[in-house]
């Protein structure tokens, strides 16, 4: 047994030292182009282009609700783009909100190469421009962070004054994840998303959702992210949904919660 052990730690040592942008692309499934549009979906929506830093362009969609003055940052997954993500983000509109549905560096229409480091600049780029470009303050707009998305939320909202965050199918760190699934070589993850450790500093309120089916990332995990989470904080759990089928399971009590939320934290004509 201390053989197959030290046998194990060997092997993982040796691929640590391999180029941690081989890690990254085991994390990253960027998927190029856009295979909806907003009007696909029945909505306006504009095309914005953030420079989260010189040479880099970030695409996103911007897409409003007539006469409300909040907004939510969608903060998708790791695989696809963010155009997949239009039919929810539709739902969100509905709620009466501002939407701005944005993609990662490498992602759909998108210039460069994913990185841990660069999709969290490219979050702060996203609220950055829903801030100064479409006048919402930060205490009017809730992120909302998806499995990926969601760590991708916990390093933006952390010392930030917003008005609330979303966090669904998320988990406490890469190596919890990866752990599961690869036994001892989930050190190569290093602390890499490793949101139990910044959630602590996480000041808005927080909805968490999570599949009790989840083949991605187990249940447990969302719930030991939760149990690290300061207060206000509610846990809803979605009887019989995966990773990936959240909404069609939650359906319409599941929209009628993220409303609650948002009225709540952010009470419509308040701003």
């Amino acid at each position: 047994m201390r053989r197959g052990l030290l046998l194990a730690a060997l092997a993982a040592a040796g691929l640590a030292l391999l180029p941690m942008s081989l890690v990254e692309r085991a994390i990253f499934v960027p998927e190029p182009g856009a295979a909806l549009r907003p009007a696909d979906v029945g909505l306006e929506g504009e095309d914005v282009q953030l420079e989260p830093e010189p040479g880099v362009r970030v695409h996103a969609f911007w897409l409003p609700a007539a006469g409300a003055d909040r907004a939510i940052l969608f903060l998708h997954g790791n695989a696809g783009n963010a155009s997949h993500r239009l039919p929810n983000a539709a739902m969100l509109v509905g709620l009466g909100t501002n939407v701005l549905l944005t993609d990662y560096r490498g992602y759909g229409l998108s210039s460069g190469r994913p990185s841990e480091r660069g999709v969290y600049a490219d979050a702060r780029s996203a609220l950055r421009h829903v801030v100064e470009e479409r006048g919402i303050p930060e205490r009017r707009i809730v992120l909302f962070g998806r499995s990926l998305g969601g760590a991708v939320a916990v390093d933006l909202a952390a010392d930030r004054e917003l008005a609330g965050v979303i966090l669904e199918s998320t988990f406490t760190s890469a190596a919890d994840v990866a752990r599961g699934v690869l036994g001892p070589l989930a050190l190569l993850a290093g602390r890499r998303f490793d949101s139990a450790s910044k959630i602590p500093r996480v000041r808005a309120p927080l909805l968490f959702f999570h599949g009790d089916r989840d083949e991605i990332v187990p249940y447990p995990l969302g719930r030991r992210l939760y149990e690290r989470a300061p207060e206000p904080k509610t846990f809803e759990t979605l009887t019989g949904a995966g990773h990936n089928d959240t909404v069609e399971v939650g359906g319409p009590p599941y929209f009628a919660r993220i409303r609650d939320f948002l009225d709540e934290v952010a009470p419509p004509g308040a701003g």
